[in-house]
């Protein structure tokens, strides 16, 4: 890893002929974006999320643009701010954002359906924190096609260069998906999986709540509920998050507290029990 001012990184890619190219995060970047895709051709851009089992998420998922301009207003805009964690640059060879593209996607799902997670590649938080726990011979696994990335890594600017740009399988078993994440980055993942999950699942169900309460506020306060009471396992959370959707008032804290002593997983199998009798499916 080095250190160099993003500006220069993009000079020298340039001066050695291949393309940079701009991994955006779309949501929370949206003004950027259209600013981006009034003056982009229509190849020099992607909506990652399209063609995936996610696509009902593209507009609001990452996309990615080549930049061939160093002097572009906007992505001079976005060097400014880099506090705001809107992605992260990498070089690539020439044409090859459709395998840039195709890398990722393949990468953008973690674990097993019903409990699968998006892996949030374009938050250069999850870019550094990977390479930071990475060998370097997993970084070609991890960064394929890409030859050279530019990111921010919270206090200062870092590149990393990829001794084996290519094409690669996903491995059975991917190292990155083993990087411990800080808490905070944790808990936002969690909150932006389960909206998903919810939008996707119970979607009519969550559109009532939507009438009612700040979806986002309301998932923050039940994934902060889950933490508290030691509910992280997807089981776990998908439980709290069906049944506070059906419970009066939305929640299930006043319901259902935890008694003295008690553990997360007898808390939480008390709890279930109690539903079940309630509903109907088994004694209490």
């Amino acid at each position: 890893m080095t250190h160099t001012q993003p500006r220069q990184w993009m000079a020298e890619q340039f001066g050695l002929g291949r393309s940079l190219c701009l991994i955006l995060d779309s949501q929370d970047e949206r003004e950027m974006r259209q600013a981006l895709l009034k003056t982009s051709p229509f190849d020099y851009y992607q909506r990652v999320y399209s063609e995936t089992t996610v696509a009902e998420l593209a507009d609001v998922g990452p996309f990615m643009f080549l930049v061939d301009n160093l002097r572009d207003a906007s992505i001079n805009d976005l060097l400014n701010v880099p506090e705001r964690n809107w992605g992260w640059l990498a070089s690539i060879r020439k044409g090859e954002l459709p395998v840039l593209v195709r890398h990722w996607r393949d990468r953008l799902l973690t674990g097993m359906r019903p409990h699968q997670a998006i892996y949030r590649f374009h938050d250069n938080r999850v870019l550094s924190r990977a390479i930071e726990h990475l060998p370097e011979e997993a970084y070609p696994e991890y960064l394929g096609p890409a030859v050279s990335v530019c990111y921010w890594q919270g206090q200062r600017w870092a590149v990393v260069n990829n001794p084996a740009p290519a094409p690669y399988p996903v491995p059975d078993d991917p190292l990155w998906l083993h990087v411990p994440l800080p808490e905070s980055q944790l808990m936002d993942i969690l909150q932006a999986n389960a909206h998903r999950y919810l939008l996707a699942e119970h979607t009519q169900a969550y559109a009532h709540l939507a009438e009612h309460h700040d979806p986002q506020m309301w998932l923050g306060t039940q994934l902060a509920l889950a933490r508290a009471w030691g509910w992280l396992t997807p089981e776990q959370l998908e439980f709290l998050l069906i049944q506070s959707l059906k419970a009066p008032g939305d929640s299930l804290a006043t319901q259902w507290p935890v008694m003295t002593g008690e553990s997360p997983m007898e808390h939480f199998e008390r709890v279930c029990q109690a539903m079940k009798f309630w509903q109907k499916e088994g004694p209490l």
